[in-house]
């Protein structure tokens, strides 16, 4: 007896690298595989949304290409942000420039909830994003954001679409949290950077998982305090991940280098290192969307269960 398998997709979050989940969805579309269930984290809520939406992935990467053509991104502050990460040549005058946005957005911290203003990510989300509540959605979705007050996991499947997304893209520090049901809601990165482990939850019996998050063997040395910041934060991200990837069945992990995450302009190259990075695991994914015997499927339930139980040492010793 076959039955066949429930897939769920899992994408996470990382800013414009998220941009490599369109190449890994173009690869899946071609190969006919459509999952059951889309769970994702910040980028990969905005992702995820669109393509649960009904929007195809070559549409979606034909609305990312306009939409970083457009004027509204070009006047954005996410854009001069990633002009001032991407390291590309700049006049003197843009040099300048970059240096004191950098000052104001310093003193801004300060003063404000984020650096960020909130209008620029919702244009960026209404864009991909049609005005629909998440129950309407062609493929079920959830999307994955933190309580700030109580330090849960929040999985957002009921409300505005847009909304949810909102929340589950509100990276701390560059941008306010969004209220949802009287819950301060923050990016979904912070505790569930690749939501497998809620794909898993949520019904699916098989999940690809993509990750776009920054290489940890990426070293540019500690000779600041915000080095050290940084360094300490993307260790923590690594463990995290690697927690989170253990529900996945298949992890698909394009080699995005050091790009920035609020760096857009390699739209095309992070989209065709997805399309390169899924193409190699071609193998595995065909496997895994084949029908799963009886047998098969309750060695898969009893691992899925041990992975609840399983005793993991105390954060103390």
């Amino acid at each position: 007896m076959k039955k066949t398998r429930k897939i769920g997709l899992a994408l996470g979050g990382g800013g414009a690298r998220g941009l490599a989940h369109i190449g890994v969805l173009k690869v899946l579309e071609r190969e006919k595989i459509k999952p059951d269930i889309i769970v994702g984290t910040s980028i990969g809520a905005i992702v995820g949304g669109a393509l649960a939406s009904g929007m195809r992935a070559e549409e979606l990467e034909e609305r990312a290409e306009s939409f970083l053509e457009s004027n509204l991104y070009k006047s954005s502050e996410l854009k001069a942000m990633g002009d001032a990460e991407s390291g590309m040549e700049q006049s003197l005058s843009s040099r300048i420039q970059s240096y004191f946005r950098t000052k104001i957005r310093l003193v801004q911290a300060i003063y404000r909830p984020g650096i960020l203003s909130i209008e620029d990510i919702e244009e960026f989300i209404n864009f991909f994003i049609p005005d629909i509540q998440i129950e309407e959605t062609v493929i079920p979705f959830r999307a994955v954001a933190t309580d700030l007050k109580s330090g849960e996991c929040v999985v957002l499947k009921k409300g505005s679409l847009r909304r949810s997304i909102l929340a589950s893209s509100a990276v701390p520090g560059a941008l306010p949290p969004v209220e949802i049901n009287g819950r301060q809601l923050s990016d979904g990165g912070i505790i569930c950077s690749v939501p497998a482990r809620c794909a898993l939850k949520e019904g699916a019996n098989v999940v690809i998982a993509i990750a776009v998050d920054r290489d940890i063997s990426l070293f540019s040395g500690l000779q600041t305090a915000v080095d050290i910041y940084v360094r300490a934060g993307e260790i923590q991200g690594f463990c995290l991940r690697k927690y989170d990837l253990e529900n996945a069945d298949i992890v698909i992990r394009p080699e995005l280098g050091g790009i920035h995450w609020t760096d857009f302009s390699q739209s095309k190259e992070l989209i065709s290192m997805g399309e390169a990075a899924a193409i190699d695991s071609l193998p595995e994914i065909r496997r895994l969307a084949k029908p799963i015997t009886k047998g098969k499927l309750m060695d898969r339930i009893k691992r899925s269960v041990r992975r609840f139980f399983v005793i993991r040492p105390s954060r103390n010793g």
